[in-house]
């Protein structure tokens, strides 16, 4: 549950303040396996290496996504393109799994990887959790990627003072 906001110390409202200022992509990280299909909207990811390709994920403990892509450890990042805030969106919120996956509409491939893969995302990660690392409310999730399918340059989504922003590809000149 997240915290009441008047509950946090000066610093920690500062923080927050700050890291609204922090553009961050958005991305949708899906897994399907022995515990269940979950998927949860994330900003913070990002690469550690391509040697071997791996990536870094935080989720917060307290997401009810938290542990079933724990349990499942194979997972896919979705980088969400301009066209996916409704996604982003239905996967945000308090909704089910079940829920946020009907939500989404027929936008999901699950035949590709075993996993739940966002149609026409930006790029899209496939891999396995190979260690995790406890910081806060978070864990640190270190993706190794497997298989990754990069989508036509369109643009991004990202997220800057607590609203999405299209990020639209310039025309080549």
């Amino acid at each position: 549950m997240a915290t009441n906001i008047t509950q946090l110390t000066p610093t920690q409202r500062e923080f927050r303040a700050a890291m609204a200022n922090l553009s961050a992509g958005v991305n949708i990280v899906t897994t399907d396996g022995p515990r269940g299909r979950a998927g949860i909207t994330v900003s913070a990811v990002c690469s550690v290496t391509d040697t071997p390709p791996t990536m870094v994920v935080c989720v917060n403990r307290s997401s009810r996504s938290h542990d079933i892509l724990r349990g499942n450890e194979r997972v896919c990042i979705n980088v969400l393109g301009p066209e996916h805030q409704d996604v982003a969106l239905a996967f945000a919120g308090e909704a089910s799994s079940a829920e946020r996956f009907a939500a989404s509409g027929d936008v999901w491939d699950h035949s590709i990887a075993g996993v739940p893969v966002l149609k026409g995302s930006a790029a899209s990660i496939v891999g396995r959790i190979t260690g995790s690392a406890e910081q806060g409310s978070h864990s640190v999730l270190f993706v190794a990627a497997d298989r990754v399918i990069v989508g036509e340059d369109s643009g991004g989504l990202v997220y800057f003072q607590r609203r999405f922003h299209p990020i639209n590809t310039p025309l080549s000149a």
